[in-house]
């Protein structure tokens, strides 16, 4: 079962009432939006975006309780300004971003972003994207594979997986998640000791990040948000790791700076002993939240 994470923290930092015209920028399977909408109606609507086009089909049947009160758009929440414009909304009484991927995307075998399925490599969340995982594990220069393995994944081996996988691929093509995981696992060995996570996670999460253009989108989508929010409106970001939660942090604290956004959270809100006991994948997750002024 699908659990939203941080669901009562973020509804709760949202402040939300009747007839709130509110974003889910990653409505995901539709489970924080779902509470939204319990407490926005009547009178509120829901403008929910993900650009996974599998989630918005998920979501659409989450939400059939609902009918007429929200829009889903099957877009990348970078262009949020162009999807909203359409829009009958002239502003926002509340942004929520729950940034990354989800469970079910990760579990599901068809689209290559799981270590523990063997699939084929791909990672789009988007299947309109052009570039897949497979396009950068088997064509980049050793350099450029290198310094996208340490940028995204934060990864210290990051030179020795890189030529690990140039020599793989010299013979055939690497073309499956499985292979790519054994090739990380034989350029690493025994460095990791008895980690909690497989070896070849940050590898993975750089190519994941670095095929969907996530951090660049990330950036790019809180600014429009923040454009679109009305005097007193909230906009919660909940993220996963440190890149991410770098660049909430950061303009967060420049729009502070510039009089436009007030914090409301100081230190990033983490989940509770009991959520993560039920939800381990919500462990590393961290929720920012600031309100226009």
């Amino acid at each position: 079962m699908h659990q939203p994470v941080m669901l009562k923290e973020a509804i709760s930092f949202l402040n939300l009432k009747k007839g709130d015209n509110v974003l889910d920028a990653t409505i995901g399977r539709g489970g924080h939006s779902r509470e939204i909408l319990e407490r926005i109606l009547p009178g509120g609507r829901l403008f929910g975006m993900d650009q996974d086009a599998s989630s918005i089909k998920v979501a659409e049947e989450t939400l059939k309780d609902f009918r007429n009160s929200y829009v889903l758009i099957n877009e990348n929440f970078r262009n949020i300004d162009s999807a909203l414009s359409g829009m009958d909304v002239k502003e926002l009484d509340a942004a929520l971003f729950d940034i990354g991927i989800s469970s079910y995307q990760i579990d599901d075998q068809t689209r290559g972003f799981g270590i523990k399925q063997n699939s084929k490599l791909d990672m789009r969340m988007d299947p309109r994207l052009r570039v897949t995982a497979y396009d950068i594990v088997n064509k980049y220069r050793e350099k450029d594979l290198a310094d996208l393995i340490e940028r995204y994944g934060e990864e210290r081996m990051h030179r020795r997986i890189a030529r690990y996988i140039v020599e793989a691929r010299s013979s055939r093509p690497i073309v499956t998640t499985h292979e790519l995981a054994s090739i990380v696992h034989k350029a690493i060995g025994g460095r990791y000791g008895r980690s909690r996570i497989d070896p070849a996670t940050r590898t993975f999460q750089a190519l994941r990040i670095a095929v969907n253009d996530e951090l660049a989108s990330l950036e790019e989508g809180l600014k429009k948000a923040i454009s679109w929010l009305d005097i007193s409106a909230r906009i919660c970001v909940i993220s996963f790791h440190s890149l991410e939660d770098r660049i909430v942090k950061t303009m967060f604290k420049g729009y502070a700076n510039l009089g436009i956004l007030k914090l409301i959270t100081k230190k990033p809100v983490r989940p509770s002993l009991e959520e993560v006991r039920m939800n381990p994948r919500s462990r590393s997750a961290k929720l920012r939240v600031a309100e226009r002024i």
